[in-house]
């Protein structure tokens, strides 16, 4: 493990080379009480996020004296100690400890629950906001068809039509790599990469979004846990993940609903549906479909090999409609 060393690169305070397979680590000073510690190169690669997973559960298992929360990200993680109890070189060579020590990327079992989730597609909210976009932000925003993204979306990936994208979308489960951002809101990535859409942000963003939107850029699917500005395309809308007033049982021990290493799925309903099954979240009624799980990451590298064919497949025909459909 390398020091750093000169003035240009203070918050630079130590780095760890890649060895026998496992990605470099660079440590970061992050104000007086945290740390950050990248790994590998700045590229989405799931094996990485399985990684600071694996990371994550051996900290909070060794329970390092003065370590008091940590926050994995997709590539990274960040981590909240008591600088008057436990100094900053120490944690580094406790991490880097741990790092070493975890099992190749193809041994590592992941905690992962399965949350399946109602999905309202092109619903009668995310259409509003679209359609006070178009009025006020931009009229001729060439995401936008019919008053929708989902056209677009399915347009840019090469597939037949809109229904053909929701198909895409609900055929594989979601991995949820990170919560960031709002509070909560979890940056989801799919498992199954032969249905991995891809679409571009808004340009520019929407002042607004409403609670529980579902929406897609680049590759990654994100769900709003509250009203916010947003540059996602618009796909829909499902039930509250976070509700800082815990009406429902699924909120008791902590408002946010989403854990990194969560699997999503979704379940279609309709508009009616989802102001139901809305209502029944906040009178405490409804009953979150959450099971325990593990990610066997062998199995699933494995798996992803073995359809590498067709994944290549998509991803051709992919490409090829992203370079003829226009960009926001």
């Amino acid at each position: 493990m390398g020091q750093a060393n000169g003035r240009a690169n203070a918050a630079l305070l130590a780095e760890t080379p890649a060895q026998d397979g496992r990605p470099g680590a660079v440590y970061r000073s992050a104000g007086d009480r945290f740390l950050l510690v990248e790994f590998g190169p700045m590229e989405l690669d799931l094996t990485l996020n399985f990684r600071v997973l694996g990371l994550n559960q051996a900290l909070k298992d060794t329970a390092v004296s003065g370590v008091i929360e940590t926050i994995p990200a997709l590539r990274s993680i960040l981590i909240h100690y008591d600088s008057t109890v436990l100094r900053p070189n120490d944690l580094i060579a406790e991490v880097d400890r741990l790092y070493a020590l975890l099992p190749p990327v193809e041994n590592l079992a992941i905690p992962s629950r399965e949350i399946n989730l109602p999905l309202a597609v092109n619903d009668q909210w995310t259409r509003a906001d679209i359609a006070k976009y178009v009025q006020f932000i931009r009229k001729d925003a060439p995401n936008i068809r019919n008053g929708n993204n989902i056209d677009y979306a399915a347009e840019y990936n090469g597939l037949r039509d809109a229904e053909e994208f929701i198909e895409y979308l609900m055929a594989t489960p979601w991995w949820n790599a990170a919560n960031g951002f709002f509070p909560g809101l979890p940056f989801m990535f799919p498992l199954d990469p032969r249905y991995a859409v891809v679409i571009p942000k808004y340009n520019p963003t929407r002042p607004w979004t409403p609670e529980g939107a579902v929406g897609i850029a680049g590759p990654c699917l994100a769900i709003y846990p509250v009203p916010s500005p947003g540059g996602y395309q618009l796909i829909g809308r499902t039930i509250p993940i976070y509700d800082a007033q815990q009406r429902n049982p699924a909120f008791k021990d902590n408002p946010i609903l989403m854990r990194p290493g969560d699997q999503v799925s979704f379940t279609r309903v309709n508009d009616d549906e989802l102001i139901a099954l809305r209502e029944q979240v906040y009178d405490g009624s409804y009953e979150y479909q959450i099971n325990d799980g593990t990610l066997d990451v062998g199995a699933y590298l494995a798996r992803r090999e073995e359809i590498k064919p067709e994944t290549e497949t998509f991803r051709q025909r992919q490409q090829a409609a992203a370079e003829r459909t226009p960009v926001p």
